[in-house]
């Protein structure tokens, strides 16, 4: 290329010999990684059913009962609202958690956790047991309200189990 004065000028180039060295040795890290990486997954599966009938179930085990006639029960408490209005149940709930908080009942595996927030290690678990013939919907309905209540983690039972 000549300009007006004679002089040549030299087109831009980009030296790939070293991002070429990088990528060989990148390729040959993730070849050596490549055999570490789990190729399965192991799953927590509960043990069989041992006899249940001298264990009493832990005090602050909390149970929503999904009636099949629709109706909800906290526990023992019965008339906690419906399906389509869990109000009373929510009530219930949150004055419970409040109640919980105010006396630091905390759930057993967090009990020495005091990196967490106080709010994190109180015990808030809902157990739902619902009959086979609710549908999916309903029982989702009353898992969105106990997750309005501060509800964590919420977990699912079918009846018929113990």
């Amino acid at each position: 290329m000549d300009t007006k004065g004679g002089e040549k000028k030299t087109a831009p180039f980009i030296n790939v010999t070293p991002l070429i060295d990088v990528l060989l040795v990148m390729l040959i890290i993730f070849m050596v990684a490549a055999p570490l990486k789990p190729h399965r997954f192991m799953a927590k599966v509960p043990s069989p059913p041992q006899d249940l009938k001298g264990i009493q179930p832990n005090i602050n085990t909390l149970v929503v009962t999904i009636e099949p006639d629709r109706t909800l029960k906290l526990n023992s408490l019965v008339d906690m609202g419906t399906v389509d209005d869990a109000s009373k149940l929510s009530l219930k709930l949150i004055s419970l958690f409040a109640e919980r908080s105010k006396n630091h009942v905390y759930r057993d595996e967090l009990r020495a956790r005091l990196d967490l927030p106080e709010s994190m290690r109180i015990e808030k678990t809902v157990f739902i047991k619902a009959p086979r013939q609710i549908t999916y919907g309903e029982v989702a309905r009353v898992m969105d309200a106990l997750k309005g209540t501060g509800a964590d983690p919420i977990g699912l039972q079918l009846d018929g189990l113990q």
